[in-house]
């Protein structure tokens, strides 16, 4: 079982959607705004969380998830709300763990599932099926007992290989073996999903801001198709091209967002960018002077309003705009 190595074949079709995703990303790498689009990245995030939480029946809206996220008050079940908080704070985490680890992996259920699983962060100890939505079970899941050895094998497996297997087939095959597996009690599928965007982001920061499960939850029949039929096949190919293609597809629309992005922000809010360091403050007198302008009324109407608006820059004192000692910065 030490040497275990996942059964798949790489394909024609694998080889042609890396090289159609290697494309793409170029060109979003040749946008450098995009890291000017804080509002843009924002919401790709809570797409993902809303997404992947939707796939197991989370009932809330985008817009209740988003609000949940910025902390407003939203009615709903109790549990669902809390999935919400539980998967914002794993994804905000994606950059700080590693993702050839099975103690983070564990760390990041245990994060995802909080309040939620009696078990949270713990490999389960019973037998588990999974069961479609008549209650015909369609998957067996490996012994508890094997779950230890088949995981550390899975991840040995990703260290021995990670720089031969081309990330975006290794993180969809590992993705498969995971859901395989059924290491968890519950929140495998949240997390095989997670974890494949932990080990892309890691390969390129581009991942962090791609919404995959959104693209998977437009497909979610021919998801779980892909994973029952690998089930019967015994291998994970079907499965890896078809995420190939949620990749390569959800990568047309992000360009498209990005490009409508770059055309809306206005030529004195791109100018008023290039002039502030991230994450430092800054008074409109101090601003005013970067810039080199002097009127007042000038620099709110075109540059500072337009960039406030678009959530490009932010005010450190939001609740009291007009304070006197508000200051603006960028992410």
């Amino acid at each position: 079982m030490d040497n275990y190595v996942p059964p798949f074949t790489i394909t024609n079709i694998m080889l042609d959607r890396v090289s159609s995703i290697m494309k793409k990303i170029g060109k979003l790498d040749n946008y450098k705004d995009l890291n000017k689009m804080p509002v843009l990245r924002r919401n790709n995030r809570i797409k993902s969380i809303h997404s992947s939480l939707a796939i197991e029946a989370n009932s809330l809206s985008f817009n209740q998830v988003k609000d949940i996220i910025d902390g407003k008050i939203v009615i709903g079940p109790k549990r669902e709300i809390q999935e919400v908080q539980n998967a914002y704070n794993a994804y905000l985490k994606i950059q700080e763990v590693n993702p050839y680890s099975i103690k983070d992996l564990k760390k990041m259920h245990g994060i995802m599932t909080y309040l939620t699983v009696q078990d949270a962060g713990h490999f389960r100890d019973c037998n588990e099926g999974v069961f479609d939505s008549e209650g015909n079970c369609i998957h067996v899941c490996p012994p508890s007992d094997q779950v230890d050895c088949l995981m550390e094998s899975l991840f040995n497996w990703m260290k021995l290989e990670h720089e031969e297997i081309h990330p975006l087939i290794l993180s969809s095959i590992f993705h498969y073996e995971f859901v395989f597996i059924h290491p968890f009690s519950d929140g495998n599928g949240r997390i095989a999903r997670l974890w494949q965007n932990v080990i892309l982001s890691n390969w390129e920061d581009i991942f962090l801001y791609v919404p995959i499960e959104t693209q998977i939850k437009k497909y979610q029949e021919g998801y779980y198709d892909a994973i029952e039929n690998c089930n019967k096949k015994g291998e994970s190919t079907e499965f890896v091209e078809f995420m190939l293609k949620m990749i390569d597809d959800i990568l047309d629309e992000l360009i498209i967002s990005v490009n409508s992005q770059v055309n809306y922000i206005s030529a004195y809010v791109k100018k008023l960018l290039d002039v502030m360091e991230n994450n430092t403050h800054y008074t409109t007198t101090e601003l005013m002077e970067l810039l080199g302008m002097k009127s007042r009324g000038s620099f709110r109407e075109n540059y500072l309003i337009p960039a406030l608006d678009s959530g490009v820059v932010k005010m450190t004192l939001p609740n009291t705009p007009t304070s006197k000692n508000q200051a603006y910065y960028k992410e």
